[in-house]
């Protein structure tokens, strides 16, 4: 079993840290690809496709066996790491991250889902899907630390190569010492569940990261997209209320305590994506902080968060899990609170301090929502319910994107554009040659109030987190 789960431990940190590890070697990609525009789809083309995969795998590794899948995914990683590392233009890069996006979609979902069936007991469970947390916190961290050993020392083109040893490594260990029960019986894949699914969820990703991206909500092909979107997710209603065995059973969304721990992690998910995206413009435009101070910044959240995630598992036990949750929650108004007074004057410590409370918050909340998944779901159906929390995982920040960008420019574009600085650099470097130091001034003041725009928008959703856990099942405590 130790060597199982220290293939599942690998292949979570290959998936965990791809998400970070590319955006210290975005300028060198550059340098040799060209393509400065299309900087942003190299991480949404990961994601988008990372979101879809999950529901799917999930499913898949109901009907077909998780270890089947496990390793197919895994499989489909490396040959895309092996193109993207091989990559000769932009354009081919965004679509072989999409390639290793599908195959990183698979893990989270499958490997919470081995976890489950490799500890018998729920404090068990707690503990290894608290070391899974604290290997994707981890990773948040060293993540572009090592990506920029690697660029310095050989090219961008190892951040990807450096997946298939390791990789190769999780798919021997879990072939060779996995031993899945499974009972052998007859199903019916539901492909076009799945291919209508996916090409509804495409659409609708696409215009939210554009939107997200532009801050444009309603161009031309923005318009064509929803429609898309809305065309072909309602047939896959309406074709899932017929099929025998469908991508994703509408039974599902009956299950009351299921929507509640996927609403919980639809809210949670989008505070953090509010840190990621806004605090490192906070940190470079109002405190005048270069980009590894503004990274560092957030080296709280992660590290907290695994604090809290492993602090989360010796609880079982002596506290329910409910109030566990609830304490998480309690925490993320505090933190999103103290996080709607920033401004130019804030010290630095003050903002350590409030997404260290953030992170162990998070800490508190992400393993224990697995659990609620597990424990609301049957064994049948349960790859599919955990690879729909992954999939709303992802999407949260999509939605959490979109909602926050549209908070940050509502607050910050007309009052830019009337000093004229609309298209000012949020980065922090401010040009002396055209603006006055009055005129920086203000435009510091402007930036940190859209950054409170922000974060009050977070404090809302952090409101909500709490009322929502008021509606977690409760369950006696584990022994």
């Amino acid at each position: 079993m130790n060597k199982v789960f220290a293939a599942i431990l690998l292949a979570t940190a290959l998936a965990a840290i791809e998400g970070t590890i590319v955006s210290t070697a975005i300028p060198s990609i550059t340098s040799d690809l060209s393509g400065v525009e299309l900087i942003s789809w190299i991480y949404s083309a990961y994601l988008l496709t990372s979101a879809i995969s999950a529901i799917i795998f999930g499913k898949m590794a109901d009907l077909f066996g998780r270890k089947k899948m496990i390793i197919a995914g895994i499989s489909l990683f490396l040959i895309g790491s092996l193109l993207c590392g091989l990559a000769p233009s932009m354009e081919l890069l965004i679509i072989f991250r999409a390639i290793q996006g599908i195959g990183a979609g698979s893990i989270f979902p499958i490997t919470l889902t081995i976890v489950g069936e490799l500890f018998e007991t729920e404090k068990e469970r707690a503990k290894g899907q608290g070391y899974i947390s604290m290997v994707w916190g981890v990773s948040g961290v060293i993540g572009p630390l090592i990506g920029g050993f690697i660029v310095d020392q050989l090219t961008w083109h190892f951040i990807f190569l450096l997946n298939i040893p390791f990789g190769l490594g999780a798919i021997l260990l879990v072939a060779k010492y996995y031993q899945e029960e499974r009972i052998k019986v007859t199903r019916k894949i539901d492909y076009a569940g799945a291919f209508l699914f996916s090409i509804g969820m495409v659409a609708l990703l696409y215009s939210l990261i554009a939107g997200s991206n532009t801050q444009h909500w309603a161009t031309i092909s923005q318009v064509v997209f929803y429609v898309i979107a809305i065309v072909f997710l309602g047939l896959f209603l309406f074709i899932e209320k017929r099929a025998s065995e469908p991508i994703i059973p509408l039974t599902l969304f009956k299950n009351k305590k299921l929507n509640v721990v996927n609403s919980l992690s639809l809210f949670s998910m989008a505070i953090v994506i509010s840190i990621s995206a806004y605090l490192p413009i906070y940190a470079q435009s109002v405190l005048g902080k270069n980009a590894t101070e503004a990274g560092l910044m957030l080296t709280p959240l992660s590290v907290m968060w695994t604090v809290g995630a492993i602090l989360s598992g010796h609880l079982i036990g002596r506290f329910t899990n409910k109030m566990i949750i609830q304490t998480g929650t309690v925490l993320l108004v505090i933190a999103t609170t103290m996080l709607m007074f920033l401004s130019s004057s804030t010290s630095s410590l003050f903002v350590y301090f409030s997404t260290a409370i953030l992170g162990m918050g998070m800490g508190f909340i992400a393993p224990m929502l697995i659990l609620a998944v597990q424990a609301s779901s049957s064994e049948e159906q349960l790859g599919t319910a955990i690879g729909l929390n992954s999939f709303i995982n992802t999407f949260s920040q999509s939605i959490g994107a979109a909602i926050f960008g549209v908070l940050f420019n509502t607050a910050t574009s007309e009052k830019l554009a009337n000093i004229g600085a609309e298209h000012v650099n949020l980065n922090g470097y401010f040009d002396y040659s055209i603006f006055s130091s009055l005129q920086i001034n203000k435009i510091i003041e402007i930036i940190a109030g859209g950054i409170r725009s922000v974060y009050t928008g977070s404090f809302i959703f952090a409101v909500v987190t709490v009322i929502l856990a008021l509606f977690i099942a409760k369950k006696s405590q584990t022994k």
